[in-house]
């Protein structure tokens, strides 16, 4: 049942969709069928113009209706195994430019989390944010240290605005899957709760903190990637106080160029990164557009990253990382029939799907990608393009993998945008490689035991009871299967008494029957015709079953 300000805040939506001259969306749902005429009726719709695509339109729609809408545009932007090309293209350039709220406002809610003035904590506070987006914005300071930091601090009751606008991307999404087949292709009601776990889990900024811990522990020692540190004692839920970092927005090619940075070894640089935390950390920043990477250029030759916004972060089980290894080099292979089997034996596709069918499906959409130039093969569209494929095979899109993608997508548009004559595969291709050769044989046997060695030590004081136990358990069993025998001898033995015991009635009963039939023979008053062969016969029969009965 909608709520009075849904109604109203629906009736908006309705009216935006109008505006951009998507009636059709709008009066496609069982409610407002009947009324279908308006559209002849919507000023919009009287002169015959020029209009523009309605992949644009659907992007000016979202942001028209605000942040949270924006939002789930741009997440829906990285589902291209669900959208048609030209609006996942469209969404993608949704900017997540929001207003600014009050330097005072934050500065108060910074002041609530610290539990004392802001002063007490810091000598400076900018109250003009140095970035503001949907969710959260960021202000500069300097603790009493002299150490500068950010200070990110959520947007005030925006929790509320979420869950208004959720609830009423759940209507949306039903009255979709109720009344459109179109719409009910794309699982609307499953992407909306896909995204309400994305955007709750950013409401957390501890969560945050915690990730960039673990992405700069993931990197140290390396210098290819810097995460700023993050300073726990001033971080809190809805506070996150970080290192605040300098260095060349990675979307100013110009200067980057201007400063004779290495861009070849910069995109190289990226892919590595990528690979590096895919399959060495399974831990990868899943949010790696422009707006979050840094470059640092104090040595342009040995140009370095430095992240920020670590809110979404994926990560790949064993079996992830190996089916995807596996996948990209027999891709590159043209071996199809390995890739059809791999999504078979890994449970992504239904065990029953055939294999050679899936193969040649694969085949169709994957072989004209490499009539390209193999430098110019998008390892992002690859994947893309398998998703698709495997769908129609009825295969279930992880929500880890749709993060894989999305990051991948990223990192190859910025690799290409810095150095356009970037070969990805001859990157990649040396990583995948030895990734799966520590996967088999000796060094991945040596591997194992180094991880499970702390189990093993733990155990060393218990090995001999648990030998003990083994051996005394091994020797019970040998003594009941010795007990099974011996009963299973017994059993034979009467089997084979009751034998003997039927042989030698049977046989005795012959003999006798012999014996009577030869006696009565000559002592009857009628001649009994045949009755000395009948009584040899039965004599002898008798004796030979009762003397075979008697044996041991």
């Amino acid at each position: 049942m909608l709520r009075f300000g849904q109604f109203f805040r629906l009736l908006r939506i309705n009216f935006v969709l109008m505006r951009h001259g998507l009636d059709d969306i709008v009066f496609a749902t069982h409610l407002f069928r009947p009324f279908r005429f308006l559209i002849y009726l919507n000023p919009v719709n009287w002169f015959v113009r020029k209009r523009a695509s309605r992949a644009e339109r659907i992007r000016r729609v979202l942001e028209d209706l605000g942040p949270i809408f924006i939002k789930f545009g741009q997440m829906l932007s990285t589902r291209r195994d669900l959208l048609p090309d030209d609006v996942a293209d469209e969404l993608e350039r949704l900017q997540d430019a929001v207003p600014p709220f009050p330097g005072a406002v934050a500065k108060r809610a910074i002041e609530k989390a610290f539990a004392c003035p802001v002063e007490e904590v810091v000598d400076e506070f900018e109250a003009e944010p140095l970035a503001s987006a949907s969710i959260a914005q960021v202000h500069a300071a300097r603790l009493k240290d002299g150490r500068e930091v950010v200070i990110k601090v959520l947007r005030p009751d925006v929790l509320p605005v979420i869950q208004r606008d959720l609830s009423l991307l759940y209507i949306i999404a039903d009255l979709a899957a109720r009344y459109s087949s179109d719409a009910r292709r794309l699982r609307p009601v499953e992407v909306v709760a896909e995204y309400e776990k994305t955007i709750i889990d950013e409401l957390d900024l501890l969560r945050e903190a915690a990730n960039a811990s673990q992405l700069k522990r993931n990197f140290e020692g390396d210098t290819s990637l810097y995460v700023p540190e993050v300073y726990w004692d001033y971080t809190h839920k809805n506070v996150l106080v970080m290192e605040r970092i300098y260095g060349v927005p990675i979307r100013n090619v110009e200067k980057l160029k201007a400063n004779n940075t290495n861009m070849k070894r910069l995109a190289e640089l990226g892919v590595e990164i990528f690979f590096t935390q895919v399959f060495k950390h399974n831990f990868f920043h899943a949010d790696m557009h422009p707006g979050n990477i840094f470059i640092n250029i104090n040595d342009p030759q040995r140009p370095k990253y430095v992240a920020v916004d670590f809110g979404i972060v994926g990560t790949l089980s064993t079996v992830d990382k190996r089916y995807l290894a596996e996948n990209f080099l027999a891709f590159f292979q043209r071996d199809y029939h390995k890739v059809a089997r791999l999504h078979v034996e890994s449970g992504w596709v239904p065990a029953g799907t055939r294999v050679d069918e899936f193969e040649s499906a694969i085949r169709s959409v994957c072989e004209p990608i490499f009539q390209r130039p193999l430098k110019e093969i998008s390892f992002g569209q690859l994947l893309l393009r398998l998703f698709q494929t495997a769908r129609r095979f009825n295969m279930e899109i992880q929500p880890q993998l749709v993060l894989l993608q999305k990051t991948l997508l990223n990192i190859e548009g910025l690799g290409r945008q810095l150095y356009p004559e970037l070969d990805l595969w001859t990157t990649a291709k040396p990583f995948l490689e030895r990734w799966m050769k520590e996967q088999v044989g000796a060094q991945s046997l040596l591997h194992a035991l180094k991880e499970n060695m702390p189990q093993i030590v733990e155990k060393l004081p218990e090995m001999p009871g648990l030998i003990y136990a083994a051996t005394k358990k091994n020797a019970e069993n040998d003594e009941h299967r010795l007990q099974l025998r011996e009963m299973q001898k017994i059993r034979d033995d009467i089997k084979r008494g009751n034998q003997r015991t039927v042989m030698t009635i049977a046989g005795t009963g012959l003999l006798m029957a012999g014996l009577i039939v030869f006696g009565l023979d000559g002592f009857t008053p009628v001649m009994i015709w045949g009755a000395p062969l009948v009584s040899w016969i039965a004599g002898g029969l008798g004796a030979f079953i009762l003397l075979v009965s008697l044996q041991d």
